[in-house]
Order: structure tokens, then C-alpha cells, then sequence
């Protein structure tokens, strides 16, 4: 139901991004959306890249007097440090001679792209498979949160680790300390050693990685399918967020710490039903908000692990593309953590996944006709003796 792509290289002009399948009558502004890719732009670890591009997403159709038409939205971001790169990303041919990039990185798309694509400069590859890209996620994601705020959710995030350094998180989070801290994080003791863990990396021209969770608060029981295996939400969160730039593994809930546990101590028991506009409640959401591959009604809880990222000051020994000897590996700017950031993308991925499985669940080509679909389900997932008119015995 809703769908984006997106275009552009990291030192080309800009990137484009185009979202379907937003429904009419949308509140949305490029306000909004611009404070999105400014929290994107944020956090302790971020490279000089982030001094030049002050990012804003200039919507070029599908919105007009501040909501949309039904019709796909189309943004366009532009990219400031262009201006130091129009001989080396032009579009047509130049006559001076550009030095290829032949030094491949280790643990970057640069040798597979090369190959796959048949490429003699590794800058066709790394100017597509750059982090930048995520901006123009972020912009959709931006659409895609503020249908999800119209209909009650709410998404957050915040950094668990960050080189090694865990926090501890008991009980709800303050999400105010998160957006006020430079790693995301919510526990007032393990943010500064983050930043120390980021700060050492730095000073040994290395890099650092870690784990975020993302949570989307409000979502209703029953989105996603079990009948398919491509159907399946937590599959589609799973797959979106693998997607990120970095990413190496992800969870559901505390789906990698549940393997050390029975099965005793890991089901999230279900409430009596004592309130019949809050039904089916847990006593627990370790299953993080997903049985069978739907949504359970509880929170909708999913972490992912963001590896070091490859590019480094002090590079790998590696191998020249052209004669196949040693060397070291290319450098090109980048982050020394990616971790902060990567919560922004997270959250957009995973709102852009939910919103699509709730417009699937719950359809309308405008908002009040997807409100009406919304309102009536509500009143079916009710215990039967609080339901529709349909008997308890």
C-alpha cells in the first residue's frame, strides 16, 4: 500500500525520494519533515559532512496547503558539498582526467559492487552505497510517522550500547533525556562513557558501533498476517531495518536474549479483561509487541546491531583493484560512530513498514475513510460480551 524509493549519490546534486500510497487529506508540512532530518543530522561521533549539509526536504509534489493529495509525494534534498564535487560527479563527460578510486575497503559494498556491476572506479560504487541515502529515508519515514501520529502511535528510540558500553534501561524511558542527549542515550550513567568510547575510537583513527531499540507505542492488534511468510511484520521490520547502512543483526522484543530462557519465562501471559477499551493487555511484552507475525497490541518493540563502520582514519591493509596488491585500504570522510543517527533511520524505517501494513489492514483514499475502517475494527477485537452485539455464550 505504501511504498518509497529513492535516488542519489552522496556527492552528486542531491538525492529524490518518492513515497505512495499516502491516503488524502494528510496534515504535513515541510516544517515537519525538516525537524526529522535535523535529528538525523545529530549525535556524538558524526563527521565533518554534517558541518556542511544542513538537510531539508523540499516537497515537490503530492502535498498542496499542507496536506496531501493521494497522489505520490515527491522530495528532493540537496546536497551542499556538491559544489566541491561537480568535475568528479558530473553527469556528462568531462575532458581533465578524474583519478579513479582503486583501494578497496574492507567491509564496504566497494569490492562486491565492483564486480557485480562491472566498475574499474570504486567511486561507482561508494557514492550509492554511502550512508547519505538515509536522508532521503528519513524524509519518508517523516510522511509516514505523521499518519501513524494521526491515528494514535506514537515511535521512539534510543542507544543500548555504544562500544561496548551497555545502558540500563528499567522501566520507562525518559524520552526527553534521549532527544537531549548527544548518543541517544536514556541512562545518565553510561552516556558518558559512550562518549569516552567514541572519543577513544577517534583518537586511534578507528570507529565504534552498537545496538539501538526502536518502539512505536499505540499499535493496534492484528496488523501484519500469519498466512504468508512475506506477510509477516516483525520478517518486514526485520528486513527494513537489515537494510540500513552498517546493520548486522536484529531482534524482536529480547529475541536474542530468549534463547538462554525457558519457555515458562519467556511468553508474555495474557490479562483478564477487566477494561473493554484495553483488552487483551500482557503481564510482559518480551515477545515485543509480535505473535505469529502480527501485532499483539502491546508496544512494538524491535532492536538492530550497527557494526564499526568500515571507513577508517587509520585504514586495513588491503588489496589494489587494478593489480590485486597490497595496499591500504582507501579513506573517505566519514563518522567515527553511526550509532545516534541510526535510531532517526530506524524509526522512519519502521514507521514506513507499520504504516503500510495499518493502510493495508485498514485501506481509504483519505484519512476520514481510513478513521471510519479503524474505528469500526476497534469495536470487533472487544471480548464478545463487550463486542458487537455478539453473544459471550
Amino acid at each position: 500500500m505504501i511504498r518509497f524509493l529513492t535516488a542519489g549519490e552522496s556527492h552528486g546534486q542531491g538525492l529524490v525520494v518518492i513515497v505512495e500510497g499516502m491516503p488524502a487529506g494528510l496534515s504535513i508540512s515541510e516544517e515537519y519533515i525538516g525537524t526529522e532530518m535535523a535529528r538525523r543530522q545529530r549525535g556524538h561521533g558524526r563527521g565533518g559532512r554534517m558541518q556542511i549539509e544542513k538537510d531539508w526536504a523540499h516537497v515537490v509534489s503530492g502535498i498542496r496547503h499542507g496536506r496531501t493529495l493521494g497522489s505520490p509525494i515527491a522530495m528532493t534534498i540537496e546536497n551542499r558539498d556538491w559544489v566541491n564535487w561537480t568535475t568528479v560527479m558530473s553527469v556528462n563527460p568531462v575532458e581533465e582526467e578524474v583519478e579513479r578510486v582503486t583501494r578497496i575497503r574492507p567491509g564496504h559494498a566497494d569490492l562486491p559492487g565492483t564486480m557485480k556491476y562491472g566498475y574499474d572506479d570504486v567511486r561507482d560504487v561508494l557514492e550509492r552505497s554511502s550512508a547519505r541515502e538515509t536522508a532521503a529515508r528519513v524524509a519518508a519515514g517523516a510522511v509516514a510517522r505523521r499518519l501513524l501520529e494521526e491515528f494514535g502511535m506514537e515511535i521512539r528510540s534510543h542507544s543500548l550500547i555504544i562500544g561496548g558500553v551497555r545502558a540500563e534501561v528499567n522501566g520507562d524511558v525518559d524520552w526527553e533525556r534521549v532527544e537531549a542527549s548527544s548518543v541517544r542515550c536514556a541512562d545518565p550513567e553510561a552516556e558518558p562513557r559512550m562518549v569516552d568510547a567514541i572519543d577513544s575510537a577517534k583518537e586511534a583513527g578507528d570507529t565504534v558501533g552498537g545496538v539501538v531499540e526502536v518502539i512505536v507505542y499505540g499499535v493496534p492488534i492484528g496488523l501484519g498476517s500469519h498466512v504468508q511468510w512475506d506477510r509477516k511484520l516483525d520478517g518486514r521490520i526485520a528486513q527494513a531495518l537489515m537494510s540500513i547502512n552498517a546493520t548486522k543483526a536484529v531482534s524482536i522484543g529480547d529475541g536474542w536474549d530468549s534463547v538462554n530462557y525457558r519457555g515458562s519465562q519467556v511468553h508474555d501471559v495474557i490479562d483478564p479483561v477487566t477494561d473493554p477499551d484495553r483488552p487483551w493487555q500482557r503481564q510482559t511484552n518480551r515477545s515485543g509487541g509480535t505473535e505469529g507475525g502480527m501485532t499483539s497490541g502491546m508496544p512494538l518493540v524491535a532492536r538492530f546491531a550497527i557494526k564499526p563502520i568500515s571507513t577508517l582514519v587509520k585504514p586495513l591493509p588491503s588489496v589494489d583493484l587494478d593489480t590485486g596488491e597490497l595496499v591500504q585500504a582507501h579513506y573517505e570522510r566519514s563518522d567515527v560512530c553511526q550509532v545516534p543517527p541510526a535510531g532517526v533511520i530506524g524509526e522512519a524505517m519502521v514507521a514506513l513498514v507499520v504504516a503500510d501494513a495499518f493502510m493495508e489492514k485498514f485501506g481509504g483514499d483519505n484519512v476520514s475513510e481510513t478513521r471510519r475502517n479503524y474505528a469500526a475494527y476497534l469495536e470487533t477485537v472487544r471480548p464478545r460480551k463487550w463486542g458487537t452485539g455478539v453473544s459471550a455464550d
